[in-house]
């Protein structure tokens, strides 16, 4: 488990606001989560995982934020608009969604089975949908709010994930969308697109593949979490009120030039 940042390095950039990170049990999810909690925000913590999400929403209470644990799986309607009604009725308000939650099932596209690639929209499209939608008709009421998707350098296209590389692709096509529907509501959203970054997910890569990758990134490294996390956060907060419909790769130059945009 991740620890909270220092108090020097904390910002009262989300004081009274309230954060919902889907996903937030682990990865990227948890990094921001800890990143908006001690910058001020109280936060709906929501993880399928019960272990993992009960962890986070312990951490975020020892910073002395308040916070809401949700295991609602956001795939499902019924779930998402539950989960954003348990928000309102513990906080009042929703400022903050950051569609964080995603899985991979990866596999080329003649190997690639109907269920695979089914889960993996379901779960990283429709979960960002339920949530959008769910989040937005509050907002748009309070004229106010930022939503965040996490996306990935895979909406560029990626060997072996057609599901998880037209999942990103149609992410980035909805974070557009939203911003031109919602702008006169003074919503923001933006997308992020990370690179490599270390996480659970990219541990089980094997160490002679993982080599191969960096060395193609300009950074020669991989990310960490609170790398993403610094970014969601800037784009979450106020001092992004002028950006919108924008997705920033954050992925040590690997798509700059020639690789790509």
């Amino acid at each position: 488990m991740q620890t909270p940042l220092s108090s020097s390095s904390a910002t009262n950039r989300f004081t009274g606001k309230i954060a919902i990170i889907t996903g937030s049990g682990r990865g990227l999810g948890a990094a921001t989560a800890l990143r908006l909690a001690n910058e001020g925000a109280d936060i709906v913590v929501n993880d399928i995982s019960s272990e993992a999400a009960r962890e986070m929403a312990s951490v975020i209470e020892k910073i002395g934020r308040r916070v809401l644990m949700s295991t609602h799986d956001v795939s499902l309607t019924s779930e998402a608009n539950a989960l954003v009604d348990s928000a309102m009725k513990a906080f009042g308000k929703i400022d903050v969604l950051v569609n964080n939650a995603g899985i991979t099932r990866d596999g080329m596209l003649h190997k690639l089975t109907e269920e695979k690639f089914d889960e993996v929209i379901r779960v990283n499209l429709k979960g960002p949908f339920n949530m959008g939608q769910a989040c937005a008709k509050v907002m748009m009421e309070k004229k106010y709010g930022k939503i965040v998707n996490l996306a990935s350098i895979a909406w560029l296209g990626n060997i072996g994930q057609t599901n998880y590389s037209a999942s990103k692709a149609g992410l980035v096509g909805m974070t557009r969308t939203w911003a031109l529907e919602l702008s006169r509501y003074q919503i923001n959203v933006n997308a992020v697109a990370p690179g490599l970054i270390n996480t659970q997910m990219t541990q089980a890569i094997p160490a002679e593949v993982k080599e191969k990758f960096i060395a193609k990134i300009p950074l020669r490294r991989m990310g960490n979490p609170e790398d993403i996390a610094a970014v969601i956060a800037f784009l979450a907060s106020d001092e992004a009120n002028y950006i919108t419909g924008q997705c920033i790769q954050v992925d040590g130059g690997l798509t700059t030039g020639s690789a790509g945009t």
